[in-house]
């Protein structure tokens, strides 16, 4: 167990029962090519033959670009100032909500200078997200045609709809978001038996025995002693973190986490100390001060230290140090939470994540986090590690007391997918998808370097960012690629760094090479046209750290 008032306590040797009863096999057939013979995709355990990881890119982009991307910045503040100046003496209408005259005196509800950024720059780009869809969100997808009178402060739908668009932005990293009645059969017969809503919390009357054969199921496929469910993927970092460390302890966080990560650690209530992405000698750093100082003030030890670090970092599209991050915890006594959202399915021979990528024992990871809202295509994550771990979330977790049981068809679809990527259910569908992907990913990448796009992240992620920069080519870019119907999504500031804007593309193994080549061919044109092939092949300073180690690996 994890909360403990000691610092170097033992995270529980407590083992599975051996009375547990095994799942039993599926025969149903759950993926959408042939069905094949009766093949099980490895077993969880975490021992499988590492991969060596490639270096992640962040190639940097040339002087000129920075500049111009500084000066794009400031030309659009220059004229936000300028349209607030002809809003506040009555020349342009303000469509922002305001306070009423009466409450002038009042403290103001809105902040003008925080609402700026928005006001003024995002609004010109608004268009480009929050697009309706109305189909299902596979590997292609229909989108309603909206139009805007007011410079995108309101939208109108034209009643017309843009049909068979390329889906490049979804987490459907294995293609189980399908709504093939052949598939979904167990998932319908689930319906039927349970209904769709529990109206309840687990400790109360939402406790099925679908939900503990879900998570006996993943405790089996990820090779820990036990698992938990809960029924929303951002709560599951949110309301848990608090749950595992409080006052007088200290979180490690990496700079990209993501924002859960981030709120949970905050709400927790430990001492936060950042590190830079990716970085050993930051993390070491901070592990050195943190053993040798303590506490500020009284400079007694840490209850607990913690470090927080994601599979892949869905901004970036790198992949975890794992290895070396697991030598620096031994070293140093401290507890690893490893966020697996977005690598859990995605990554690893078997899609069993990036402890199998590394071909690392799970059991090393204190907490094992992920979400079944990407690989699985349902909603939801859940927490693995000791049975001892989990036991005490039960009882201590926010999520676990306070949220909803996770509804039974969501459920279904879940253990639906699970089984067919272990090989469960009677088929090698699971298998092959997981190597669809990993084909798609490098051939997609490789293609976009070949280009000459600046592209970030490692080949071994399905997330790829294109880097763009200029925020004017950032609007432009995704409005011209839904032209070619090519539904993209585009990131800016303050999501990323003021002079990285991206496009984000999520690679899914439902893509076939033929809509691969169309969205490649339709970059190649309108790199050139907008001319945001920005590649000149120049290695990041970023790398140059990753490799000074004063640490050692384990053999």
């Amino acid at each position: 167990m994890i909360r403990t008032d000691e610092h170097h306590s033992c995270n529980g040797t407590l083992k599975c029962h051996s009375d547990q009863k095994q799942q039993e096999s599926n025969s149903l057939k759950n993926g959408y090519h042939r069905k094949e013979t009766v093949q099980k995709n490895g077993k969880g355990d975490g021992f499988h033959q590492p991969r060596v990881r490639g270096e992640d890119s962040f190639e940097e982009a040339p002087m000129y670009v920075a500049v111009l991307t500084y000066m794009g910045y400031g030309i659009v503040i220059l004229f936000g100032y300028f349209r607030d100046f002809l809003r506040a003496v009555g020349l342009e209408k303000c469509h922002q909500a305001q306070e009423r005259e009466e409450q002038k005196d009042f403290v103001p509800l809105y902040q003008d200078f925080e609402n700026f950024y928005k006001r003024n720059l995002y609004m010109r780009v608004r268009d480009n997200w929050n697009r309706p869809i109305c189909s299902l969100p596979g590997p292609v997808f229909d989108v309603m045609e909206r139009v805007s009178d007011d410079y995108n402060w309101t939208f109108r739908l034209t009643g017309k709809t843009v049909e068979n668009v390329i889906n490049m932005g979804s987490y459907n990293y294995l293609g189980f978001a399908e709504n093939n009645v052949d598939f979904l059969k167990t998932v319908a017969e689930e319906t039927r038996q349970y209904g769709v809503g529990v109206c309840s919390t687990r400790q109360e009357l939402g406790n099925f025995s679908i939900h503990e054969k879900l998570e006996r199921l993943v405790a089996e496929f990820l090779g820990v002693e036990s698992a938990m469910a809960f029924g929303m993927g951002f709560a599951t970092n949110s309301m848990n973190i608090p749950a595992l460390v409080g006052k007088s302890c200290l979180i490690l966080s990496d700079e990209l986490n993501h924002t859960s990560l981030i709120l949970g650690a905050r709400l927790s209530g430990a001492t936060i100390r950042v590190f830079k992405h990716n970085n050993m000698q930051s993390l070491e750093k901070l592990l050195k001060e943190a053993i040798c100082s303590g506490q500020p003030r009284t400079h007694r030890a840490w209850k607990k230290i913690l470090i927080m670090v994601e599979g892949i970092y869905s901004m970036e599209g790198s992949l975890v140090r794992l290895p070396e991050i697991l030598a620096l915890k031994k070293k140093y006594k401290a507890y690893l939470f490893l966020d697996e959202a977005h690598s859990i399915g995605a990554v690893g021979p078997t899609g069993r994540g990036v402890t199998e990528h590394f071909g690392v024992d799970p059991n090393e990871v204190d907490v094992l986090m992920g979400t079944f809202t990407k690989s699985f295509g349902a909603t939801g994550g859940y927490i693995a590690g000791k049975k001892e771990l989990v036991d005490y979330l039960r009882s201590h977790s926010h999520s676990a007391v306070y949220a909803t049981a996770m509804s039974p068809p969501v459920v279904e679809q879940i253990i639906r997918a699970i089984k067919c990527i272990m090989g469960v259910d009677g088929t090698t569908e699971g298998q092959r998808r997981v190597r669809q992907l990993s084909e798609n990913m490098c051939y997609f990448r490789s293609r976009l370097k070949e280009m000459g796009f600046i592209v970030y992240g490692n080949q071994d992620s399905p997330v790829v960012p294109l880097l763009l920069y200029l925020p004017g080519k950032v609007g432009a870019f995704s409005r011209a690629m839904l032209k070619r119907k090519i539904g993209v999504v585009v990131v800016g500031f303050p999501a990323t760094p003021i002079t990285e804007a991206r496009a984000r593309f999520c690679v899914s193994a439902a893509h076939t090479r033929e809509m691969l080549d169309k969205v490649l061919q339709s970059l190649d044109e309108l790199g050139d046209h907008i001319r945001v092939k920005f590649s000149r092949h120049r290695p990041s300073h970023r790398q140059e750290l990753y490799n000074e180690t004063d640490f050692e690996l384990d053999s």
